[in-house]
């Protein structure tokens, strides 16, 4: 095939995690080593970057700084949720974004996030493709809610499934001091898929684990919930209960939706206050003493806890994304095929087509979940426990997080 000479642009975008600025510095030192790519820019605040004319040149970054975005929690060039139109009712954004890789002779496009930006990436590659102009274009998968489709997971879940975990296990601890009764409920994130929420299981093999665990993959019914409950502090004298955000009813509304008609920029309802909602209900059914926990933003921000499988098969994502586009790739997400034979795990990269990613959520199999849908199965545990090996190597100074301090030079045209 012959050779495509050009600059790239790698954007983030979406819900931080732990490992996303790993994907985005593989994908940064793989295209500086890259002769065909004249440029490496990073889009500041994801597509909306593109849309302003506002990128970094990451070619005057300090290559020691570059080396800490792999322990770096959070988008170092910053994210966002934009959803671009229909390019068939509204192509304004597209005609924008075609003049600004004009403008840089963009030939390689590079986007780091989850399923909303799977989508983007993929209407950008059709509109590239439809409009003649050769630009390579590929995904780099991220999101902590393990819900990309055509992978066996992606990048960020991990950490934040082993940050759950252990998170569950201190709690059960602070939960058994005293000798009085207490229930406590912890709230995770995931709105539609329970991958974190199951998670929270894995603080069994401490012995510490949650008595309950439910997942947006079943119905949730108020009455059985403080059933089991009930039956499990009348015996033990505490309940420690892991619940996802996103449980619903059979009817499949929230069963706490944030009291606002506010929503992300793709038209999600805010969900929140799960936690103390249901401890609420729980004290008033019970008379017990009651601790609603939420560990929002800290599961995915929670690098000092993250799983150096996680950590390399994020960086190794995004340098494949860019060793695949070099030789020739485009239209395709990098994904994970993975096998776990005998206890064995071995991961190898994959190509998947964007249309099959995009806009597609991977739920946990039904079959993973107990008959009683208040806690997983053993091949639950079989699938995440590998991920959430390993201990990293990030860097620390005064015994705290040294992050990586990029300058942003914001770059000019040739």
């Amino acid at each position: 095939m012959e050779k495509l000479t050009g600059a790239c642009i790698i954007g983030q975008s979406g819900g931080p995690t732990a490992v996303i600025n790993a994907s985005a510095q593989g994908v940064i030192q793989t295209a500086l080593k890259a002769d065909c790519i004249t440029r490496v820019l990073g889009a500041a605040h994801g597509i909306k970057g593109v849309l302003e004319d506002k990128l970094y040149d990451m070619g005057q970054e300090d290559p020691a700084e570059l080396d800490l975005m792999k322990f770096t929690p959070s988008s170092a060039l910053g994210s966002c949720r934009y959803k671009l139109a229909d390019p068939d009712q509204d192509d304004t954004d597209y005609k924008r974004i075609l003049e600004i890789f004009q403008k840089y002779n963009v030939r390689y496009f590079f986007y780091n996030g989850g399923n909303d930006s799977m989508d983007t990436c993929n209407k950008i590659s059709k509109y590239m493709q439809k409009v003649g102009y050769e630009c390579r274009i590929m995904g780099v998968p991220k999101t902590i809610d393990n819900d990309l489709n055509g992978t066996d997971h992606c990048p960020g879940f991990a950490s934040a499934a082993k940050y759950i975990a252990t998170s569950c296990a201190e709690v059960w601890q602070d939960a058994h001091v005293y000798d009085t009764g207490m229930v406590t409920i912890i709230e995770i994130m995931g709105r539609h898929a329970g991958w974190l929420a199951g998670s929270a299981a894995l603080a069994s093999l401490t012995g510490c684990g949650p008595d309950l665990v439910y997942l947006p993959e079943t119905d949730f019914d108020m009455d059985k919930f403080l059933a089991d409950v009930k039956a499990i502090y009348s015996k033990t004298g505490k309940c420690m209960v892991a619940v996802s955000e996103g449980i619903h009813y059979a009817d499949g509304t929230f069963v706490s939706e944030a009291k606002t008609s506010a929503t992300d920029g793709f038209g999600h309802a805010q969900l929140g206050g799960l936690a103390v909602m249901l401890a609420d209900t729980v004290k008033q059914a019970t008379g017990a003493k009651v601790r609603g926990i939420e560990l929002s933003l800290l599961q995915r921000c929670g690098s000092h806890l993250a799983s150096k499988t996680d950590v390399d098969e994020a960086w190794l994502a995004g340098s494949a994304a860019v060793e695949a586009a070099v030789s020739g790739t485009t239209d395709k997400m990098v994904a994970f095929h993975c096998t776990r034979d005998n206890g064995e795990y071995h991961c190898e990269i994959a190509l998947e087509p964007l249309d099959i990613v995009a806009n597609f959520e991977k739920k946990v199999p039904r079959e993973w979940i107990n008959k009683e849908g208040n806690g997983v199965e053993q091949p639950f545990i079989d699938y995440v426990l590998p991920l959430i090996q390993g201990e990293t190597e990030a860097v620390k100074k005064s015994a705290l997080p040294r992050f990586a301090h990029l300058k942003k030079v914001l770059t000019t045209s040739m």
